[in-house]
């Protein structure tokens, strides 16, 4: 699944724990907290849908670092940040706000060309970073709020037919 962004967004809805309890009836059949990872979803009656084994590891900690890292492409590293997100073709884009000590980075990911993959343009308060996955965006100690924008797509993006 990796670089299925439709795959991807796929599986984390359907693992996303808040999906069990996002009805009275879900809420009544699963009898855990929504939002818990557990390790069991029982199959069997009487207890079809009930969730168990709930708060005995960091599981969903580990699932929304995967979601943020992976799906939506958001990594720090060092005194840097980088996007490549991979997400469902289908979503028109997301924001992010992020506190980087004393500043704030305002993160608007727009996918017009309704792609999974790909960095057609970067911004960094208005000036251009590039094109492509793997940019450093340096973050700053700085108190001031900054505002990257990414346009996800590729050159192939812009006169292919999509799919």
């Amino acid at each position: 699944m990796q670089g299925d962004g439709d795959k991807a967004g796929e599986w984390l809805s359907m693992l996303n724990p808040i999906r069990h309890g996002d009805s009275p009836t879900g809420i009544h059949r699963y009898k855990v907290e929504p939002y818990v990872i557990c390790a069991d979803v029982y199959s069997e009656p009487p207890n079809v849908g009930r969730g168990g084994w709930t708060w005995y590891t960091g599981s969903a900690g580990w699932m929304y670092r995967v979601a943020l890292e992976r799906l939506l492409g958001f990594q720090v590293q060092g005194g840097y940040l980088t996007l490549d997100p991979c997400i469902p073709r289908a979503w028109p884009g997301f924001q992010i706000s992020y506190r980087y000590r004393s500043a704030v980075y305002e993160i608007r990911i727009e996918n017009p060309h309704e792609v999974s993959r790909g960095v057609l343009t970067l911004t960094l308060d208005g000036a251009p970073l590039g094109a492509g996955p793997g940019l450093l965006i340096p973050l700053k100690d700085d108190a001031a709020t900054h505002v990257v924008d990414v346009v996800m797509g590729t050159d192939m993006s812009l006169t292919w037919p999509k799919k």
